[in-house]
């Protein structure tokens, strides 16, 4: 029987076993390098996304964080004069190839922003959109779809005789659930966050890292953030960007214990960021 492992952090206990299951990655990003116009954005990025994992991305502001994760599913070539080199393979495929189709990977990687964006319509339609746009027309199976994911997002009891109400009827932390749920709907293998509770309170901050913590069952997710104690209580890997590089990437717990390198202690204990 293998060795059970505890480690605690940020009052988070996470149960390890000494022989680990070895996880395939989701992402491959090798050599990558990107371009706004002149400036250098990122900087020969490697980074490995393993499934079902929280990974966390931290580092002070401008430093290309929300810059890469847009990169994973291409809606960083929304912005004008953008150009990459090196390739970002998703399940050993390179998304950057011109004949990978964007619609099929954004519907495989999904995305939450920064600040709640959902539709100008009802909570229903606003989960329902997604798979009547994949050509799901049979009401029964909406209905069922609508409930699973509003359930998947923590929601569902809240808002289960509101869903012919606009959305915009919801609360911050409300709309951000929902727009999560509307991720859901459309069975992503992926899902990245881009600081998905910077504009929330405290008690919807929470909400949403409890559910990510619940998420990770099934999905790999990515998220940005700036908070560090966040990242510490609900990710598996954190990177540490820096200036367009990755400075440190590694297990959550060693990088806010035992960092190697000096500048990723010092962005952690404060000193500058």
């Amino acid at each position: 029987m293998s060795q059970k492992i505890t480690v605690k952090l940020n009052d988070q206990v996470v149960k390890k076993t000494g022989r680990q299951e070895k996880k395939r990655a989701v992402f491959e990003t090798n050599q990558l390098n990107l371009w706004y116009s002149d400036t250098h954005a990122l900087k020969d990025i490697n980074l490995s996304i393993k499934e079902k994992e929280v990974t966390a991305v931290i580092g002070p502001s401008g430093c290309g964080k929300s810059t890469y994760i847009k990169t994973l599913n291409r809606m960083v070539e929304l912005v004008p004069g953008v150009r990459t080199t090196g390739e970002i393979k998703y399940k050993n495929r390179n998304i950057l190839d011109r004949n990978f189709r964007v619609e099929d990977l954004r519907t495989q990687v999904g995305m939450v922003f920064q600040k709640p964006n959902p539709f100008p319509k009802s909570i229903y339609e606003n989960i329902a959109y997604g798979p009547k746009i994949h050509g799901i027309k049979n009401k029964k199976i909406l209905d069922e779809i609508v409930e699973k994911s509003l359930r998947g997002a923590y929601i569902w009891d809240e808002v289960k005789d509101r869903l012919n109400e606009n959305a915009y009827g919801l609360s911050g932390g409300q709309q951000q659930r929902l727009c999560i749920a509307r991720c859901l709907a459309v069975e992503p293998d992926v899902i990245l966050m881009d600081e998905p509770t910077s504009a929330l309170d405290p008690k919807s901050t929470l909400r949403i890292e409890e559910l990510v913590q619940e998420l990770r069952e099934d999905y790999s997710i990515v998220i940005v953030t700036h908070n560090m104690q966040q990242a510490a209580r609900i990710s598996d890997k954190t990177a540490f960007f820096l200036n367009g590089e990755v400075i440190e990437f590694d297990e959550t717990d060693k990088i806010f214990t035992n960092p190697k390198d000096s500048r990723t202690e010092d962005y952690i204990s404060g000193r500058f960021g």
